[in-house]
């Protein structure tokens, strides 16, 4: 079975608010077997627009991303990242 993966680019307007994303979204993720292959960290533009911040997480499969997002507990965590940053993420399936 393919992996699904998150990919998240996101511009953090308030970093103290976005530790309580972070946390929030912790159980969704363990639920669903969320694995982080690149959170933050360095980056360099290739193409096109950038965002401060990129996130991809690496989950069994394809349905078990698309259900972790869609989630009561991540969408708690999503209530409050809409207020503290900008993002844009996809689901994408592995190969």
């Amino acid at each position: 079975m393919a992996k699904g993966y998150w990919i998240a680019r996101v511009d953090v307007r308030d970093p103290e608010r976005y530790k309580d994303y972070v946390a929030a979204a912790k159980p969704a993720f363990e639920k669903y077997g969320a694995n982080f292959l690149a959170r933050g960290g360095k980056f360099e533009r290739l193409e096109g627009g950038v965002r401060t911040r990129n996130v991809v997480i690496e989950f069994p499969s394809l349905q078990a991303a698309v259900d972790c997002y869609n989630s009561p507990e991540y969408q708690i965590a999503a209530a409050i990242r809409q207020q503290v940053a900008d993002a844009e993420m996809v689901v994408v399936e592995g190969v």
